[in-house]
């Protein structure tokens, strides 16, 4: 699902003008762009958490040549899934997805 797949599911289920649709889910994304920018971690109870886990920097290598690489400290975000959402995935295995 892409985000204007999102709006315009969103526009279906509410009824509420695309326009006002699309503002919420940027705002909601921009929220959550900034809490991790800003290190805070992000958790939706059964969806999952979001949060920034930091890494030192380390010699590495290059898979093309082989010579050694100097890597440096970098930060990525990574989410863990929810109990309620990794069931629900696990369910549809059995039958479609009832909500």
């Amino acid at each position: 699902m892409t985000k204007s797949d999102l709006i315009e599911l969103l526009v279906t289920r509410t009824n509420l003008p695309k326009k006002r649709i699309e503002q919420i889910v940027n705002t909601m994304l921009e929220t959550l762009f900034e809490a991790l920018v800003n290190g805070d971690r992000i958790e939706i109870r059964g969806f999952g958490s979001w949060y920034v886990k930091e890494y030192k920097s380390y010699t590495g290598r290059n898979p093309k040549t082989g010579s050694t690489v100097k890597v440096g400290e970098k930060k990525l975000p990574f989410f863990k899934v929810g109990k309620e959402l990794k069931k629900r995935i696990d369910d549809s295995k059995k039958g479609p997805i009832k909500g």
